[in-house]
């Protein structure tokens, strides 16, 4: 009666723990997709920033310009005062001269004791004479200053409209560098979350059955002692098995993601925090990077390309059960895979 209910309780499947698992990777997936949006949206800022400093320095440019333009309209505005001026001083001239003449008329039909007179007026007539010629040049001069003028507004007010026209273009094309972006970045994130669905879903079918293999949030865990004996570096001949498994799955995902994506597998060393200190590995740094170098190379030995692996070493610093017990040392000697960019 025993045995029949140990039985019956053993063909009972627990899906619980499953289930958290599902639930784990899922909150993981999404926290991992809302960190490359706010990487995104910070790369974003950061374009963004650099074309609000081109389109001030636009701004800038252009009330430089239409400061230019007002000082050039001011001056032509006096310009055209002091021709004003200077006609009217040269019309009274002429209306003198005419007058002057006319009396140098008269005086020749008197008698010649008007000789003096007419000498002085003559006198007066040239020196009319020379004063309008003058007022002539004067004219003259200013008209092709005038002129000068208005050509150069007519530039300002052309430098001003093309100013204009590439801001206008500025904030169009960092409207579109936006949407772009955000396009570019969301379909990478959805091109990697797919690959490394992929790759975790080939990795359970040819490590099926191990409980020493899980896992943890978007990276697969392997537990020291599937790969290494107690306080080495140097994979075992079961670790050897269980690696090659994981190079057959990399090479296959390698030929399923596209060359454009700029992918890695980071290999992560963790050890325990109980110290080591051996004459080979003076601390768990040591340990860790070693053993993480060692699984890398060989990953390259079974074909897997080495630009695409990370190896890194964490030592202790980064454990997964803060407890001092013999279990929590256990869960923390573990080597990670993880699928990134």
């Amino acid at each position: 009666m025993a045995m029949s209910t140990r039985s019956r309780r053993s063909q009972v499947t627990n899906y619980w723990p499953g289930f958290v698992d599902a639930l784990s990777s899922l909150l993981l997936v999404i926290i991992f997709l809302l960190s490359l949006f706010m990487l995104s949206q910070f790369f974003l800022g950061q374009e963004i920033s650099g074309k609000d400093t081109a389109m001030s320095r636009l701004n800038a440019q252009i009330a430089e310009l239409t400061e230019l333009l007002q000082l050039e309209k001011v001056n032509s505005s006096d310009l055209e005062s002091t021709i004003a001026t200077l006609t009217a001083t040269l019309s009274s001239t002429t209306t003198e001269r005419d007058q002057m003449a006319a009396q140098l008329a008269g005086a020749g039909a008197g008698s010649d004791g008007k000789d003096a007179t007419i000498a002085q007026l003559e006198s007066d007539l040239a020196a009319q004479q020379d004063m309008s010629r003058e007022a002539t040049a004067q004219v003259a001069l200013l008209n092709q200053q005038l002129a000068a003028l208005r050509t150069q507004l007519a530039a300002l007010e052309q430098a001003l409209q093309a100013s204009e026209a590439t801001e206008t273009a500025n904030r169009t094309q960092i409207a579109d560098l936006g949407r772009r972006l955000n396009l570019a970045l969301a379909q990478r994130v959805q091109d990697l979350s797919r690959y490394r669905s992929d790759f975790f879903g080939k990795l359970r079918q040819v490590l099926e059955g191990r409980a020493d293999v899980r896992v943890v949030g978007d990276r697969f865990v392997f537990q020291s002692e599937v790969l290494f004996d107690a306080g080495e570096a140097a994979i075992s001949t079961e670790g050897q098995t269980e690696l090659a498994k994981l190079a057959s799955a990399i090479r296959e995902l390698q030929t399923q993601i596209p060359a454009d994506v700029n992918w890695v597998l980071r290999i992560d060393g963790h050890t325990d925090k109980r110290p080591i200190n051996t004459p080979e590995f003076p601390s768990n740094w040591e340990l860790s990077a070693a053993r993480a170098i060692a699984v890398a190379k060989y990953l390259i030995t079974q074909g897997v390309p080495a630009n695409r692996l990370v190896p890194a070493g964490f030592g202790e610093f980064s454990p997964i059960d803060p407890g001092d017990s013999d279990e929590a040392y256990r869960r923390n000697r573990r080597i990670e895979f993880k699928l990134t960019e």
